[in-house]
């Protein structure tokens, strides 16, 4: 590789080993997947599962066929938000059948594989993002209109696996209001263009809470950034979602797809 590599190959004429590396994964002869749509961040504790999940929830509700890869290998959340108890099975010993959840959303998980949901996955990087991969290409989806990939914090071994390996249409990155979040976002945005992924939206998640007396605002964790960060960025589908204390008490029950107040259904009416 390069010393001046930056991982876009369809600007570069060098035959090195990455470039070599660098194929797009087929699914299974089992998976019809139409759209595939990855959720990312530059840092944690924004919010991306949450996110992931509303956004998939949005679609099964629009009547999209709907599925979420759950891509943080070392820190799953996706079974607990929608409280998915059953393990994934091989009916066949060669793929695996995905979870479902109450409303029919199919979900593969690393959870979904081990004894005990709080056993830690200690995995080097390449292993993990071989998991990845076999999300892909082993589990049996069936026909799927929408797959949401639901990334770990960062730019490293993971998002840029599913960058080069899954066939991703479009990424919708989260923020949070703080100004150091802007500079997260950068980093995300700059990973997506050296990887020629178009960027779908921009969600700023807790970005207000409404005082259930008095219906005010109040920015608890400063004044939004969002404008500012889509002009800077050229990103035209935006949205702000409240800290709803509602929305995280479902998610601890499991019960993430019985919140009323889903923040993303016009959101994603813009990016589908």
């Amino acid at each position: 590789m390069s010393e001046n590599c930056t991982h876009d190959c369809s600007s570069c004429s060098e035959d090195c080993a990455s470039r070599q590396q660098i194929v797009k994964e087929k699914s299974n002869e089992k998976s019809n997947i139409k759209k595939v749509i990855g959720v990312i961040s530059g840092k944690g504790g924004v919010g991306k599962s949450f996110i992931t999940s509303m956004l998939a929830i949005s679609a099964q509700k629009s009547g999209k066929k709907t599925a979420i890869l759950d891509a943080d290998i070392t820190g799953p959340s996706i079974p607990k938000l929608f409280g998915i108890k059953d393990k994934a099975y091989s009916p066949d010993g060669k793929f695996l059948m995905p979870a479902e959840t109450e409303s029919g959303i199919k979900v593969m998980s690393i959870n979904l594989l081990l004894e005990d949901d709080s056993d830690p996955v200690v995995w080097r990087g390449p292993i993990i993002a071989g998991t990845v991969k076999q999300f892909w290409t082993d589990v049996m989806w069936g026909d799927v209109d929408y797959m949401f990939v639901d990334m770990p914090p960062g730019t490293g071994d993971v998002p840029l696996t599913v960058f080069q390996s899954l066939p991703i249409d479009g990424i919708i990155i989260v923020s949070t209001p703080q100004e150091l979040v802007s500079m997260i976002v950068e980093k995300a945005v700059k990973m997506a263009e050296m990887m020629n992924i178009p960027i779908l939206g921009l969600v700023e998640n807790m970005s207000y809470y409404v005082c259930p007396k008095c219906g005010e605002k109040i920015y608890v964790f400063g004044e939004s950034n969002l404008e500012k960060n889509a002009e800077k960025f050229g990103i035209k589908n935006t949205v702000r979602i409240p800290i709803d204390p509602n929305i995280a008490a479902n998610g601890d029950k499991g019960l993430t797809e019985e919140t009323k107040n889903n923040y993303l259904d016009e959101f994603f009416n813009k990016i589908k």
